[in-house]
């Protein structure tokens, strides 16, 4: 079987020389060699300069995903040195109990993601050459971590485009329904079976913390909670009051919990829709208001219907905080760009009749690390404002 030689088009190299991963199909100008969906691909410019290699798969626009641009050998011995260095690099900052472990393209292994809680590992595959090789990497991982049960939680419908099936399930050990982690300092518990993404918002845990200095002695309104990751922090950083607005039964029932298991008794728990409650007419208002809403924008010809809705909330917020007050606002859609969400934000200030400050921009945690001409890779932002009066 001979190599698969790919070559580009005039100038289509530049954006991978950018640090970006993927080749597209239609930037391929023709192909030499065997060409097998899940093996390895070797990239050249229209120049024949080499750009690196990766695994290919025909069904997908993203027809290479690159693995190295040097010349190592693709084997066991790369992904385990790959993995081994990300987990280290997440020790070095300080991570223990729960986080992130790898980072798919941003850490090197495309379509590979892994979580860490406790003592259990939630692994989430969107690629094929990673799927076919799936048995190696749980191989890897049990000889890394020594876990008590890994679960896999590909069943999501990013894996239709690579032609692969949804699919989840025990890959390792046992899993329990709820496991038991350290967010921060709170207790928390993580269904990775059937919880958002692989079981739990990790990518929030630094961002929940840093709400510290804005909830002391403060009353706050947390609105599209969830599990209460942001008010339970807030709770446990001094604030006199705070309210939970999610429209999931579920989630309500989990803020509940969790507000028993961290001892905290100065919660409210609505179960509404967050664009309804934030309109209605109130006797009180806010110190502090945290809006962090599920993607509004998971396309990009969805983004202005995306860009009103985000407006929307958070002129609506803005109206019902205090002067000198703060609003802690996100978004996860990374179609809605740093530029485009302080855009939002200025016009949502002007027409809410407010003047709003900007005292810290942030992404997601640091487990979750953006990979530099890789914009998919950086799509968290969390920008926090202080509210004043005209």
């Amino acid at each position: 079987m001979s190599i698969c030689k790919i070559t580009l088009k005039p100038k289509e190299e530049l954006r991978l020389l950018e640090g970006h991963p993927w080749v597209f199909s239609n930037e391929i100008d023709h192909i030499d060699g065997d060409i097998k969906s899940g093996e390895l691909a070797y990239v050249y410019s229209s120049k024949q300069v080499y750009i690196g290699k990766g695994f290919l798969n025909t069904s997908s626009k993203i027809f290479v995903r690159l693995l190295t641009r040097g010349d190592e050998v693709i084997d066991e011995a790369f992904f385990k040195a790959k993995i081994m260095k990300a987990n280290q690099s997440r020790i070095d900052l300080g991570y223990q109990n729960s986080y992130r472990v790898f980072f798919g393209e941003a850490d090197g292994i495309p379509g590979l993601i892994v979580d860490k809680y406790g003592d259990y590992l939630s692994v989430q595959i969107l690629s094929l050459g990673i799927d076919l090789r799936k048995d190696m990497f749980v191989g890897i991982l049990v000889d890394i971590f020594k876990p008590a049960g890994i679960y896999e939680r590909s069943d999501v419908q990013v894996r239709t485009k690579e032609g692969l099936e949804l699919t989840k399930g025990v890959l390792f050990g046992s899993v329990p329904d709820d496991i038991f982690i350290k967010e921060n300092d709170l207790i928390m518990t993580v269904d990775i079976k059937n919880g958002q993404k692989t079981g739990f918002y990790l990518d929030q845990q630094d961002n929940h913390n840093a709400i510290k200095p804005y909830v002391k002695g403060k009353k706050v309104l947390d609105c599209f909670s969830n599990i209460g990751g942001f008010g339970l922090h807030a709770a446990y950083y001094g604030a006199s009051h705070v309210t939970f607005v999610d429209v999931s039964k579920l989630a309500c029932e989990q803020i509940e919990k969790h507000a028993k298991l961290n001892h905290f008794d100065q919660v409210e728990v609505l179960e509404r829709d967050v664009f309804d409650y934030l309109r209605e007419p109130k006797d009180t208002k806010f110190d502090t208001i945290i809006l962090d809403p599920p993607a509004f924008a998971k396309k990009q010809d969805s983004i202005h219907k995306a860009y009103n809705g985000y407006k929307e909330i958070n002129l609506q917020a803005m109206k019902l905080i205090n002067d000198g007050g703060y609003l802690y606002t996100c978004s996860c859609s990374h179609y809605m760009t740093i530029e485009l969400f302080l855009k939002m934000l200025g016009e949502a200030a002007k027409d809410a009749k407010k003047v709003a400050q900007m005292v810290e921009l942030r992404i997601q945690s640091k487990d979750h690390p953006a990979l530099l001409g890789g914009d998919e890779s950086l799509y968290l932002k969390c920008v926090i404002l202080r509210i004043t009066d005209l």
